[in-house]
C-alpha cells in the first residue's frame, strides 16, 4: 500500500475530529518525553502484550532499506501469542509498530513533526542499521492488524504490512 502525504494528513485529521477509539495509545506524552510502557492500555483493539511463556510460535520479521517487510502478510488465530524476531538487515534505523492504520497515520504525522522521538512501548520496536530484537504480542479481535515503520517517509514508500487474525 503505497501513502501520500495528502492521505497521510486528511486521515489524521479525520481519525483526530473522529476520536478514533485508541488514539490516545499512540500519543501519550509525545510533546514532553518519549514514549512510556504506560502510555498503552493493557488491552485494546489490536490485541495486547503477551506471555513469553505462553509464545505458541515464532515468526521472523525483516527490515529493508527499499521501505518493505518481510514477510508483510501474516496470518494468527485469534488468542494466539506470537514471539517476533525483528531483523532490520537495512543500513538505516527502521521500526515496526503494531496498532490499527488510523492509529498509525496519525502516529506517522506525530513523528513526521518530532522526527527524533523515541518509542518504547510493547507494540513498538525500534532498531538501528544490523539490529535484531523480539516483540511477544497475543492477538485479540478477529481481524486486520497492522503495522508499519513509522519513520517519515517509510510507511509512505510502503514500509506496511498486516496481520489477518482469524
Amino acid at each position: 500500500m503505497k501513502l501520500n502525504s495528502g492521505f497521510l494528513a486528511l486521515a489524521s485529521a479525520g481519525a483526530i475530529a473522529l476520536g478514533v477509539p485508541g488514539m490516545a495509545w499512540a500519543h501519550a506524552d509525545h510533546a514532553h518525553h518519549a514514549h512510556g510502557a504506560g502510555a498503552l492500555p493493557e488491552a485494546h483493539a489490536a490485541g495486547q502484550p503477551g506471555d513469553a511463556a505462553k509464545v505458541t510460535r515464532t515468526i521472523e520479521i525483516g527490515m529493508q532499506d527499499v521501505m518493505r517487510f518481510t514477510p508483510a502478510s501474516i496470518q494468527v488465530a485469534q488468542g494466539e501469542t506470537v514471539r517476533f524476531i525483528v531483523h532490520n538487515e537495512g543500513v538505516i534505523e527502521h521500526e515496526l509498530v503494531l496498532g490499527k492504520m488510523a492509529d498509525l497515520l496519525a502516529h506517522a504525522e506525530q513523528m513526521r513533526q518530532d522526527p527524533g522521538m523515541p518509542h518504547d512501548e510493547p507494540n513498538a520496536i525500534s532498531l538501528e542499521a544490523g539490529e535484531k530484537g523480539e516483540l511477544i504480542w497475543q492477538f485479540g479481535e478477529m481481524g486486520v492488524v497492522d503495522f508499519a515503520c513509522l519513520l517519515p517517509g517509510h510507511s509512505e514508500a510502503g514500509m506496511v504490512g498486516q496481520i489477518t487474525v482469524r
